[in-house]
């Protein structure tokens, strides 16, 4: 009984710290709904920063526990601890600038979601001079500052995430930067204490700020209080001490601040409530996360029922790693349902996710010697390679994913394909294999993988693009073999009864002929449909794996816009482009 007066009395309190948010200028709470300033509802599009203030091994694909601490060791074994600190300085700089949050909202997102890292706004408890008290870093406060201020320009909410908690706060230690060798943010008072403080003086800062959209406290706690349970926390029942941190940290954020949303999230990586709800605060949001499961209604139906009991919205913090076709479905599901999504990451050295932190030669020799596979390079070799893979995370120097964005924001609301590039065809053109339209599955092409379900299937994980490179669709991409240029690529693991469409344009009636460039080790079978017209098959003859151009002759096109489907009857080879050539 005194545990439930207690918690009616801070929801009072709470609410009543929160009351003014109805006609303020930020955005809030309103029922289910988040609105802004004018009570319109706001439907929230964004992207988190993943990788920039926080980096996590799989991001860099190095092949050790990735944590960024444990990285940032691996680095100084080569170049030392002045050379590295450079390259870190570099990396913050460039990650993310004005360029990339003008790109955003281009592209059509409306939100950023920064997923920080406690230490560059504060000391760890273990390095300050004296003893519970807080040094504040002017380095995070500034980095943010900047962040908010190209957010405001371009009317764009910016959501402060704790993504690296003082101490980490589960067992999943990439994620939060944390060291197992060191009390957690569960097991130390005075890392949870820091916590509440660095929120409390975040909340001083922007409490002003209207372009703040919320402040999202711990990123993915992941950890169990009980005895018995999933060392991740998903099977806890209770959860107290993170109910408890989570009422500390709304109290202390409301001392200073009752203008901006808080937003919560459950134990075992955001989604295990027991206990926690319902909310403690009127201006209070939801989280969940979601991966690598369907995107049917049942994947969400918990969160939907939680909006209607509490009177709360709800919002997906965070998602990704997937294939267009997941994302695509994925954003229908949650806009159907009126769920806002912030999606994982904008950038990395990886193909699915908008920007690509393309590769360069000398740190692919430093990957390779941490595999073992290459001798060790010299720390001048090796500071060139990471000062060049600073300088590649800018995003002139990334490769745009332009197919991504067109699943996250185009395709979730019209099923048109459209082409992949433009193509006009007078006497003749060339059209790369991986080039085929952009569409939803089923419509631009079909592949008998195009995403990972694993978590639904509770099987292994599945790669929708085998050659992990250049699109993200079910379509096996490989780059060939003296890959001179990103789009250097090919299609292969061709199965049967997969296919590709290619749409472009002609300048006038002709006949045609096309002459497709495959390689294989045995011989296969294909089909082309012209204008709904399917012509006979053909044979893709075995070429010892070299190029060569088989041709059919003979196919009319029209002025005007034209398609051609390519056919996999019997599959093995591999396509890298067609020719399209008017007969003379």
């Amino acid at each position: 009984m005194k545990n439930l007066i207690l918690s009616f009395l801070l929801a009072v309190s709470f609410a009543a710290l929160a009351q003014d948010t109805a006609t303020s200028e930020f955005l809030h709470t309103q029922g289910q709904k988040i609105v802004d300033k004018s009570g319109e509802n706001v439907l929230l599009r964004g992207i988190g920063l993943g990788g920039h203030m926080l980096q996590e091994g799989y991001m860099l694909k190095v092949p050790f526990s990735g944590q960024q601490y444990v990285i940032r060791e691996h680095i100084e074994e080569l170049i030392g601890k002045e050379k590295t600190d450079e390259f870190y300085e570099a990396w913050l700089q460039n990650h993310t600038r004005k360029i990339d949050i003008d790109s955003m909202k281009s592209w059509g997102f409306n939100s950023v979601r920064l997923p920080m890292h406690y230490n560059l706004y504060t000391l760890p408890v273990e390095d300050e001079p004296v003893k519970g008290e807080n040094t504040w870093l002017e380095k995070g406060f500034q980095m943010t500052d900047s962040l908010l201020s190209w957010a405001e320009a371009n009317e764009m909410y910016l959501i402060l995430d704790m993504h690296a908690a003082p101490g980490g706060q589960g067992h999943d230690v990439n994620i939060s930067d944390r060291d197992p060798s060191k009390p957690s943010l569960w097991e130390s008072e005075a890392n949870q204490q820091k916590l509440v403080a660095l929120w409390k003086k975040l909340a001083e800062r922007y409490k002003d700020e209207p372009w703040i959209g919320a402040y999202d406290v711990i990123n993915e706690p992941n950890w169990t209080f009980e005895e018995g349970k999933n060392k991740n926390g998903i099977q806890d029942t209770l959860n107290a001490p993170l109910k408890k941190l989570l009422v500390d940290i709304t109290k202390a954020i409301r001392e200073v601040d009752t203008n901006h949303i808080v937003i919560i999230e459950g134990n075992g990586w955001g989604n295990n409530y027991n206990g926690i709800l319902p909310p403690w605060d009127d201006n209070m949001v939801i989280s969940f996360h979601k991966y690598w499961n369907y995107n049917d209604t049942a994947s969400i139906q918990q969160f939907i029922d939680f909006r209607k009991k509490y009177n709360a919205p709800v919002w997906l913090g965070e998602t990704g790693e997937n294939s267009n076709v997941w994302f695509t479905d994925a954003i229908r599901l949650m806009e159907e349902n009126n769920i806002g999504w912030a999606w994982w990451p904008l950038k990395k050295l990886g193909f699915n996710n908008p920007l690509e932190v393309l590769v360069n030669p000398g740190y692919q020799q430093i990957l390779d010697y941490w595999e073992g596979e290459a001798e060790k390079p010299s720390e001048e070799e090796a500071y060139k390679a990471f000062m060049q893979l600073a300088e590649n995370t800018k995003l002139e120097n990334n490769y745009f994913h332009r197919g991504v964005v067109d699943a996250m924001i185009r395709q979730p609301h019209s099923r048109e394909v459209i082409p992949f590039t433009e193509v006009v065809v007078d006497n003749s053109a060339v059209i790369k294999a991986a080039n085929y339209d952009m569409g939803e599955a089923g419509k631009a092409y079909h592949d008998s993988i195009s995403a990972n379900y694993y978590i639904s299937t509770g099987g292994e994980r599945q790669s929708w693009n085998n050659g992990r490179t250049y699109r993200n669709d079910g379509v096996d991409i490989y780059p060939n073999e003296s890959r001179e240029s990103y789009d250097d690529v090919y299609v292969g693991d061709m199965e049967e009864g997969e296919w590709m469409q290619y749409t472009f344009s002609v300048s006038e009636n002709g006949i045609f002929d096309l002459s497709f460039k495959t390689a294989a080790d045995a011989s296969g079978k294909a089909a082309v449909e012209v204008g709904g017209k399917r012509y006979p098959a053909f044979v893709v003859p075995d070429s010892a794996e070299k190029w060569i151009e088989t041709t059919v002759k003979d196919i009319p096109l029209k002025k005007g816009q034209n398609r051609i489907k390519f056919f996999v009857i019997d599959g093995g080879f591999k396509l890298e482009q067609i020719k399209i050539n008017r007969q003379k």
